[in-house]
């Protein structure tokens, strides 16, 4: 199989899946497995432990991806300055030994605590091995790459709620799920040690403490619609679970919501990746912004069994066109010497419209209902796709570098 390649002649296609894609690809499932092992029961875990009302249990949830973001602009310039491994093990590191909190946190404000200190590994950890996993992909197979790179974060979302919620059920113990949460991560921890980087320049040449540095100036635009679009699932993903109990009287319902998002998530990027090697990156997010919007719509309309599952599988089909396609535009906008950095503002963006999403959907929840939380995050999608098309789409087919 040949492609053109930079110069115009055919070239041999190199391999996507070598020996360290591989392995930052598991790290990065073990990741993702291990987080959302937890994500979804969270709030019951709360609220059946602590007895939390909504609005706090959401207050406690932000405070997370708070961390997570305030953590993302200095995990980009640490990974772009000093060496990536060393930066990825203690991060990934102390993102592993954090799940042992869980398991002494006694009381709501010491899992508080340690709940929103545990969002700093983790914020830095995505960042290093998402920015490990570009730099051993050959460029020619980036794009394609990024692509498949999140699948193991869908495969990940399909598995993890569905198994956390089995157990649960059959033992009816937290415990159980921090405890596999820990060793799960450890294994991923395990698998990077293992990792044969090549040495690489530290960027040197440029002011430490310049904002650029810290965030990815170029794409400021693009980080404003990706906040809309992660409010959306911030409000969605947070309280699905506790929705589909309280009102629809699905309690195992979150297990197979999760399975058809991530279904949709891993079917789009399997499609999307093709178009992605094509070079179609405003396509792709197009697509996907428009079917997401759609999705979210569906979830707040329709409360009842169809919607509830209809809306997951739309959601995820167009979340997995957009989002690969977001971070390819956030890379092509950055110098190589800002790798790090353009991989960590995307994560910042997605960090604040999830943390708003948590937050302000529980202070709807709580005083209003379910259905007005759903509406505010359809209509902030909606805001998102508007930019996008009257701005964004433009904004980066004049500014990207490649």
């Amino acid at each position: 199989m040949e492609q053109v390649n930079a110069i115009g002649k055919n070239a041999p296609l190199e391999p996507l899946w070598n020996r360290n894609y591989i392995k930052v690809w598991v790290a990065n499932f073990m990741i993702f497995f291990s987080f959302m092992l937890l994500t979804p029961l969270l709030p019951l875990y709360l609220k059946d432990t602590f007895a939390a009302s909504k609005d706090t249990i959401g207050i406690v949830l932000s405070g997370y991806t708070l961390m997570a973001l305030l953590i993302r602009p200095f995990s980009g310039f640490f990974v772009d300055s000093f060496p990536r491994k060393v930066v990825l093990l203690v991060c990934y590191g102390l993102f592993s030994f954090f799940f042992a909190g869980y398991l002494v946190a006694g009381s709501l404000l010491l899992f508080a605590i340690v709940r929103t200190l545990h969002g700093a590994p983790f914020g830095s950890a995505t960042v290093a091995n998402s920015t490990v996993a570009i730099d051993v992909l050959h460029p020619t197979r980036r794009a394609e790459g990024i692509g498949y790179y999140g699948l193991s974060n869908n495969l990940a979302s399909a598995i993890a709620p569905a198994l956390a919620i089995y157990i649960l059920h059959q033992c009816n113990n937290y415990d159980v799920l921090f405890w596999l949460s820990l060793i799960t991560s450890g294994i991923g921890f395990a698998i990077n040690s293992t990792l044969d980087l090549k040495e690489r320049p530290l960027i040197k040449d440029k002011q430490k403490l310049s904002f650029d540095r810290f965030f990815l100036l170029k794409g400021w635009s693009e980080g404003a619609t990706m906040m809309c679009f992660a409010f959306s699932y911030g409000v969605m993903s947070t309280y699905v679970a506790i929705y589909g109990k309280e009102m629809l009287d699905i309690s195992g319902g979150a297990a197979l919501f999760f399975m058809l998002l991530s279904a949709g998530l891993i079917l789009s990027r399997l499609v999307g990746s093709r178009t992605l090697r094509q070079g179609k990156v405003v396509q792709n997010a197009s697509v996907g912004i428009l079917i997401s919007v759609v999705g979210y719509l569906v979830f707040a309309i329709f409360q009842n069994h169809f919607g509830y599952y209809a809306a997951a599988l739309i959601v995820g089909l167009g979340n997995g066109h957009m989002w690969p396609a977001y971070q390819n535009m956030f890379i092509n906008l950055a110098p190589h010497s800002q790798r790090g950095t353009a991989n960590s503002s995307i994560l910042i963006s997605w960090d604040i419209g999830v943390g708003l999403g948590t937050l302000v959907g529980g202070v709807v929840v709580e005083h209003f209902n379910y259905q007005s939380a759903f509406l505010t995050a359809w209509v902030v999608n909606l805001i998102g796709v508007i930019a996008f098309f009257a701005y964004v789409r433009g904004s980066y087919l004049k500014n990207r570098l490649r």
